[in-house]
Parts: C-alpha cells; structure tokens; sequence
C-alpha cells in the first residue's frame, strides 16, 4: 500500500504548471503541494490531498525559479545612465566616474535590495552578481530569503571597497570561508575582464580558486575591439590567455563571450568552460551577440543574464531569453 499524503501546508493551483523535466511539457489542471517547505506532492487536481490552505492562482504560470546568470545588483540605481553609447565610453567616461563618487556600501545596500525586488517580482529566485562591497550584497542576499552566487570584483587598480588587488583576494578568501556553509549563498572570484587584471594576478587568483574549489566568473570577449588591443599588444586571443595561464574549466563562468572563433570554441569544449548570453546588454552597448546555436551544437553549456539595469534597463529574464530567441 503506497504511503498516505499528510496533511499539505499548501496547495497552489494555477492554469498551467511547467515542471524542468520532461522538457517541453505543459500541464493543465494540475495542482503542487508544500509541506514543511518542501515541494512535496504534484498531480492532477481532482486528486489533490487536502490542505491547511489552497492558493488559486487563476491566469497563472507555475514554474520552478528562474536563474540570472549574470548582473551587477547594485547597478540598478545608475539605470539609464550614459544611454546609447558603446561599452568603453559608457564604462571609462561615465559609469566609473560616478561609481567612484558615489558607491559607498550604503549604495550597494539600496541598489541591491532594488534589485532583488525587481528580480523576485519578474519570477527569479538566483542570481549572480558581481559588484563592490561584496559583504554588503551578501547580507542583503541573506535577509532577503533569495539565492545568489557573488563574486568578489577583482582588478589591478584601486575599487571602491579594495584599495589594491591583494585586498580584494583576502577579501574573497575571508568571505568564501565566512559562507562556506551558508544555505543560499555561493562566493565566487570576481576577476573583472582579461584587460584589467595582469598575468600575475590571475595566476593568483587561479591557485586561490584551485585551493578553495570555488567559481570563477568574468567577463570574456565582450567586444570586437577587445579581442584586436589583445591581438596588437600580445599576439594573443583573450581567451588563449587564460588558457595558458590556467583559468578555464567548468568552474570558470565566460560572461558575454559575443567573438567566437574556431579556436575559441574548441578550447571552451575541451575544459567545459560554462557561458553567459546576455544579449539586451550586448545590443545595448553595441558589444556584438553571442553565437549561442554554435556554442550549443558543439557541447558548451550557456547560460543566460540580464547583466547590470545600468546597460539593460531592466532585470526581466523572460523578456532577455525571448531577445536572446528572436
């Protein structure tokens, strides 16, 4: 005799119910049951065990939450700052300028709590992200109730909140050791792209991400023109870089990655390196867009993020896969 169903806590009853797997299924008429915040029951209504309480959720999509690959939480209180240009004016001539008059960690703890609220009200319930005062997002990530990987910024020159790059590592390192054990909170490191961070100091980001097993997450090949000043100053692709120097591999998260050549695409299949598409940022910015059939075909595994509200405007994931379709 199968077990009987105690009584649920709750039992949500929407028009459609779209479960992860099988892939591509709908289900009408179906209910899902919670008991001690655990999803604990899923069928058909008409055989629903009986509940403390039953939530119609009439015009209603219930699916599991969705994951925002990519972002810079804090960002969405510069959104619609410096529209319209390419990525290295908005970034050199304006958005650092004014993270470095205005970021403090009282304006990571408002943005980021925006950010959040934006994200849960458009159904995510992860997020990556990577910004200053890494500790300042991660108590807001830990109040809140959300998931969120956050990785630790890394790069040559001063930041708000790590003088030196040496600081952001015990930064990181203190961090990662702090919420190893936390339920809903990963720390990554945080290298910010290969033109801001030298060879020296990603090796040694690269042994302290080996010594602690944890995540690499960094923006990659975001524009044409970064991957030719690689080209004319070293001979060599950004990507082929960090290969040499040891950094890819399935723990290494490529966020944008929008110029692919064959050689790139190998070198992501052979260490199952992991991309993020975030295509409104890269036509914001005028960056490029990812080749994201080609990378799926070879075996890569994509990702897909909204990055900052700055150069998006806006967290909505659903309105970035169906950018990402079109």
């Amino acid at each position: 005799m199968p077990t009987a169903i105690p009584l649920l806590d709750l039992l949500l009853v929407p028009d459609w119910l779209v479960p992860v797997e099988p892939a591509g299924v709908v289900l009408e008429g179906h209910a899902l049951g919670v008991l001690d915040g655990q999803i604990a029951w899923l069928g058909p209504r008409e055989r629903a065990p009986r509940a403390r309480e039953v939530r119609e959720l009439p015009d209603c999509v219930l699916t599991p939450g969705l994951v925002n690959a990519h972002g810079h939480a804090a960002m969405a209180l510069f959104r619609g700052l410096a529209d319209d240009l390419p990525l290295m004016t908005w970034l050199q001539e304006h958005i650092w300028p004014a993270e470095g008059r205005w970021v403090d960690e009282a304006f990571v703890r408002d943005g980021t709590d925006l950010a959040i609220a934006e994200q849960l009200k458009g159904g995510i319930t992860c997020f990556a992200d990577m910004y200053f005062f890494p500790r300042e997002a991660c108590d807001r990530v830990h109040q809140s109730g959300i998931r969120a990987q956050i990785a630790v910024p890394l790069l040559d020159f001063p930041i708000p909140g790590a003088r030196t790059p040496d600081e952001g590592l015990h930064l990181a390192i203190e961090l990662f050791g702090d919420l190893r054990h936390h339920p809903r909170i990963t720390v990554a490191l945080g290298p910010h792209a290969p033109y801001t961070v030298s060879d020296a100091n990603l090796e040694k980001i690269r042994v302290i991400a080996d010594q602690l097993d944890a995540p690499l997450h960094m923006h990659i090949h975001e524009t044409a023109g970064e991957v030719e000043q690689a080209l004319k100053d070293s001979g060599e692709r950004p990507l082929a870089r960090l290969a040499r120097l040891g950094l890819l591999g399935p723990n290494l998260q490529a966020v944008h990655m929008t110029q692919v050549s064959d050689e790139d695409l190998a070198l992501l299949v052979e260490s199952n390196t992991s991309v993020v598409h975030c295509p409104e940022s890269n036509l914001k910015l005028a960056s490029g867009f990812c080749p994201v059939e080609r990378l799926w075909q070879a075996g890569v595994n994509v990702a897909v993020g909204t990055d900052g509200a700055a150069s998006n405007n806006d967290l909505d994931l659903l309105g970035e896969t169906r950018t990402a379709a079109l």
